[in-house]
């Protein structure tokens, strides 16, 4: 797309977003007397994909819970930081990872991404041949210096993470971790049960 058309869109949506954000605070009522800690004392590990909607599937208001959200949902190091704050400071006492059906994150590896890239940085497309890109100029190789935290197996993918945030040294043996996949055709929570039996495990 034409950088003046790309201008144009993104004038559009950022407007949307204050228009909405003024209606929003017109009704903003009592929250702005909710404390810092989460009320309801969990906290929920998830993936960014715009069609999960933690507050909807697990029936959140404002003020419940911290919601972590990255791509795939991934126990990774900074994840894990937001848990050990949540966990330390602000008192959360048991913990969700959900990852999802249908996830971007199964459809391409390190290799992939680092190559894509390292000829160009603006959106690549994907088709039968697999990925590309749409225009080759501009890369960089710093990917090579990022795990991107790509899968092939989603239940395996949920078993690692709760593992490795139930081995973490900074994650108390007394806080339980469910392991959960959502089925973005349903829109059910779907128990991966060798995860949350580890994440029970003290």
């Amino acid at each position: 797309m034409p950088n003046h058309l790309l201008q144009k869109e993104n004038s559009k949506v950022h407007k949307e977003v204050l228009d909405a954000n003024e209606k929003y605070a017109q009704q903003f009522g009592d929250k702005g007397k909710l404390t810092i800690p989460p009320v309801r004392k969990f906290a929920v590990l998830t993936c960014m994909d715009a069609r999960l909607d933690p507050a909807k599937f697990a029936g959140l208001s404002e003020g419940d819970a911290h919601v972590i959200r990255n791509a795939g949902g991934r126990a990774s190091d900074d994840a894990i930081r937001s848990l050990v704050i949540s966990q330390k400071l602000l008192g959360t006492r048991e913990w969700f990872v959900i990852h999802h059906t249908d996830c971007g994150m199964a459809l391409f590896t390190d290799e992939i991404m680092r190559d894509l890239l390292s000829t160009s940085l603006q959106t690549a497309t994907i088709d039968s041949k697999g990925w590309r890109n749409v225009e080759e100029h501009g890369g960089s190789d710093e990917a090579n210096f990022i795990s991107f935290l790509t899968f092939k197996n989603l239940k395996k993918s949920v078993v690692e993470d709760v593992q490795r945030i139930k081995r973490h040294p900074l994650v108390p043996y007394n806080v339980p971790v469910y392991g959960y996949i959502y089925d973005v055709k349903t829109g059910k929570l779907i128990e991966v049960e060798e995860a949350t039996i580890i994440g029970r495990s003290g």
